[in-house]
């Protein structure tokens, strides 16, 4: 069989096995444990409204020719031919003022291996108060220069292990090592996919600054057989010059999941950067304040943001199967828009984050 009959008898098949293929529970309005730490649970109401939106988009968009309602192009690399449509987006930059976070990781003495927050304070007492001061204690000389060392010579990787190593992956100091990247160099990413791993991406997005601006470029699959050229063409965006990735829950989700269709079609694994997860950050700085953490509910309560018309991410699945079996790409629309609002809210997350904590004066 020829790769692309092959192609062809794989988009089939998932069109196929695309049926039943819910992964969530709905459960009723209020129950806040079930909906919001699980990411199967989704509230009646938004079930209801999002099934009365479907119905309302395959009238309304019956007989529109995909090219007709999508305005972007398409994109042909070794894997094929993919579409991908741009769109570009105004926010604000909060650099990181580098000065304000060297000063504070070299005041942070328990960076040193053996000194915890007791001995700091001896040490403090006695006139030990940066890093650099350690240099001529007799015990933690040697230690001391070792995070000096990285910290001057260290790569944004290697400065932000030595301090997750120490605190946490969430420590707010991690969020100085931006500082370390220009704006340009931050990939916002966010995919949709048919399901909880071992099922295609179906829309990759991707955001990058340009010229002060968010450009979001959207991999859409017009079918299952295009998602080798979609996959290929988002590693392009993460091999930039001193790229630095920023997601939602990317760590344990989108990107193991690339990864896993990469090496579906023996793609190898993206490269690897910096990792930027901005539901770690948010959950330590906003866990006692809300009690959802979704980035949904993170983009209303923190940056004034609402989406009245968006459709639950868990639905994604039962939507591109409405557009598979009709042919009516109406199905499609809230898929982009839904995909496009986590990129642009994932950006304005992220410089909102670092601007609380590091942001230049």
């Amino acid at each position: 069989m020829s790769a692309a009959n092959s192609l062809l008898r794989t988009g089939s098949l998932w069109q196929q096995r695309m049926q039943g293929m819910r992964e969530y529970e709905v459960v009723r309005d209020g129950n806040v444990f079930g909906s919001n730490f699980s990411s199967s649970g989704i509230f009646s109401s938004e079930y209801d409204e999002a099934r009365r939106q479907l119905e309302i988009l395959l009238s309304r968009f019956h007989n529109r020719s995909f090219e007709s309602v999508f305005h972007g192009s398409e994109k042909t690399n070794e894997g094929g031919v993919c579409f991908v449509q741009e769109s570009r987006h105004n926010l604000t930059i909060h650099p990181v003022d580098p000065g304000r976070f060297f000063e504070d990781i070299l005041q942070d003495l328990t960076l040193v291996r053996g000194i915890g927050a007791a001995t700091r304070k001896k040490l403090n007492a006695k006139g030990y108060g940066t890093i650099t001061d350690l240099t001529a204690h007799p015990r933690y000389r040697s230690g001391a220069e070792d995070v000096l060392a990285c910290i001057s010579e260290g790569s944004t990787t290697e400065i932000m292990d030595l301090i997750g190593g120490r605190h946490s992956k969430s420590h707010p100091s991690i969020l100085g090592t931006t500082g370390m990247h220009e704006p340009e160099d931050f990939i916002f990413f966010d995919i949709e996919t048919l399901g909880l791993f071992s099922r295609p991406i179906i829309l990759l997005g991707i955001g990058s600054l340009e010229n002060g601006r968010l450009l979001v470029h959207q991999y859409l699959l017009r079918d299952i057989v295009e998602e080798q050229a979609a996959l290929l063409a988002t590693i392009d965006h993460l091999s930039g010059e001193h790229p630095a990735l920023v997601t939602f829950n990317g760590k344990a989700f989108d990107l193991p999941y690339l990864t896993d269709r990469l090496a579906y079609y023996g793609l190898g694994s993206p490269a690897g950067i910096p990792h930027f997860d901005m539901l770690h950050f948010s959950r330590r700085r906003w866990k006692r304040e809300l009690s959802s953490l979704r980035l949904t509910a993170l983009e209303k309560a923190i940056l004034g943001i609402s989406r009245p018309y968006d459709i639950p991410g868990q639905m994604v699945p039962e939507f591109y199967e409405a557009y598979q079996k009709s042919g009516n790409c109406g199905p499609l629309v809230p898929i982009l828009e839904h995909n496009r609002q986590d990129v642009v809210s994932l950006a304005l997350l992220f410089f909102h984050l670092v601007g609380d904590s590091y942001g230049s004066p």
